[in-house]
């Protein structure tokens, strides 16, 4: 059985900080380019990044 597909993590806030991370989903630029085309490692790598940015960043933003 194979694992469920992996769900974007866009929250549908899309704005670019000055470190070109996604204010909403805390992704890069290129993180959000490449999702459709990324491998399901790579969506999970991506996550893993997402939650570290999220984690450093104290949780969810506010714009």
């Amino acid at each position: 059985m194979s694992d469920p597909a992996i769900a974007s993590p866009c929250v549908s806030v899309c704005a670019l900080d000055e470190n070109d991370i996604c204010m909403g989903c805390y992704r890069s630029a290129t993180e959000i380019t490449d999702w459709f085309m990324a491998s399901d490692e790579d969506k999970r790598a991506i996550m893993r990044r997402v939650a570290e940015r999220r984690e450093a960043d104290g949780g969810i933003r506010l714009m």
